[in-house]
């Protein structure tokens, strides 16, 4: 680039400070450009370098009108939506399966292991994305190290996360009522680490391949990166689940020992993920700082998951089960793009720890959606596919004669106030959080989307339970719900 060329030093002090270590390698440095100066060359430096880097942002930030950024979104969005549906019907049907019969408790890991595309899939898609608009994956080397560190870190979460969500689920179903079969909690632990583990690694090499067209065919990868990876992983991850859940659970009375070996080969490869992702500085920083924002989101999903388990309990909220995975994964495909975006820009346009001046002071929603900027514009494009989305996806769900609720007007009144507050909350809650996020130094692409969709699973999960519990006192219910 031009400043390596007009600062050499620059460039050799930052070759010799990754070939030497990355002891003060910050989430945000790897997006950035590299080396930093000190004292006085750094100050007589400033401006130059602040000069430099707005010509570089002009160059290389992707330029977009709303309807060329609404056309982009819309076929990634639609896919995502016709997989959240694909979802929500598998769930339909697997809930009357042996296993989720007897095991209810793995509705508790439904919206925790369908969140991990919101912890893992979706943080690597903006974190790729990211470094393609900065341009840090124009050298092949670089490319295939950032890829290849990102997925082996992503395993490692994957697993780790899944173990601590089958934690989870035997915590919040089983103490407070004051059962519990370990042959039942090992069923869950087996089923959650080998659903992550193998969903996870399907979805990271779609993620990748996705991302690396995007760059190829000229498309923002911000704007079809996260729905597409999200496409695809409810649908996987629901499959999976709902598969390996029931072969475990065949295998208990005869081979009760499977489940246990399951869990104890997968939990094994992850030493094997710790190596191969600490080989690149950037992974190797999130593998030490990365987990708070991923173990806090899979507890905030494993609420959701809670609230969905009690209410599945009740034959006459059953019908919630199809909606579910569709109202969750709309709102947080549309707050992971718009969380991705405002990243991007935050890197383009600011240094970490200063916001630009619109995003000073207190919050307010206005902030978000009154505006003429680009991160104004994305808001209200979001917004506005709420409710067509939404029509369409529950037509879909109609036509294909699941999910046993008549679309009535009330119904569908009360359905779309639900996801449109849902959207909206989220909306608000991500500019505020991208923000924070960058005024203390953290990069958003890795802390800030799995709060979002953990987020948009409890908010969807609680406003469609208290929404059905609504349209049943008023009389507005079906006799063969959820049957």
């Amino acid at each position: 680039h031009a400043e390596s060329r007009r600062h050499p030093e620059r460039g050799r002090r930052a070759s010799a400070h990754s070939e030497h270590g990355d002891r003060c390698y910050s989430e945000t440095d790897a997006m950035l450009p590299e080396g930093r100066l000190s004292g006085e060359e750094e100050e007589e430096e400033e401006q130059e370098e602040e000069e430099l880097r707005e010509q570089e942002a002009a160059r290389r930030m992707p330029k977009e009108s709303p309807l060329a950024m609404a056309l982009q979104i819309l076929l990634p969005f639609l896919l995502a939506g016709f997989g959240t549906v694909s979802a929500g019907m598998v769930l339909d049907i697997v809930q009357h399966w042996e296993a989720f019969k007897n095991v209810t408790e793995i509705f508790i890991l439904v919206p925790a292991l369908l969140g991990l595309k919101g912890n893992l899939e979706m943080t690597l898609a903006s974190r790729l994305s990211t470094a393609v608009n900065v341009g840090k994956m124009d050298s092949p080397i670089e490319k295939w190290n950032l890829i290849i560190g990102n997925l082996a870190l992503k395993q490692v979460q994957a697993t780790v996360v899944g173990f601590l969500a089958a934690v989870a689920a035997v915590v919040l179903g089983w103490i407070p009522e004051g059962k519990f079969q370990l042959s039942h909690a090992v069923l869950l632990c087996s089923s959650s680490v080998a659903t992550a583990f193998i969903a996870s690694l399907l979805q990271g090499i779609i993620m990748v391949g996705v991302i690396v067209g995007s760059k190829k065919t000229g498309i923002n990868p911000d704007n079809v990166a996260t729905p597409i990876a999200a496409s695809f992983g409810d649908l996987i991850t629901l499959a999976i689940l709902a598969w390996i859940s029931q072969g475990l659970y065949n295998c208990l009375e005869t081979r009760p020992y499977v489940s246990s070996v399951v869990c104890a080969f997968f939990l094994a490869l992850t030493p094997m993920w710790i190596v191969i992702s600490s080989k690149h500085p950037a992974s190797r920083t999130l593998l030490y700082s990365g987990w708070e924002p991923v173990i806090t989101a899979m507890i905030i999903s494993s609420i959701g998951g809670l609230i969905l388990d009690k209410t599945v309990s009740d034959p006459n909220l059953a019908g919630i089960v199809v909606y579910t995975p569709v109202v969750n994964g709309i709102g947080g495909n549309l707050v992971a793009i718009q969380a991705s975006r405002i990243s991007t820009y935050l890197h383009f346009h600011s240094i970490p720890g200063e916001v630009p001046e619109e995003a000073k002071g207190c919050y307010c929603p206005c902030r978000t959606f009154c505006g003429s900027g680009a991160n104004h514009r994305s808001a209200q494009v979001l917004l506005l596919l709420v409710l067509p989305g939404h029509l369409i996806f529950l037509y879909t769900i109609h036509l294909m004669k699941s999910g046993h609720t008549t679309l009535t007007p009330i119904f569908m009144t009360v359905y779309l106030v639900a996801a449109l507050l849902q959207v909206f909350t989220l909306l608000c809650f991500a500019d505020w959080m991208v923000h924070c996020m960058w005024r203390n130094g953290k990069d958003p692409d890795s802390f800030s989307i799995p709060y979002l969709t953990a987020l948009g699973d409890l908010l969807g999960t609680a406003l469609l339970a208290l929404s059905f519990h609504f349209l049943w006192l008023i009389g507005d219910q079906d006799s063969d719900v959820g049957d």
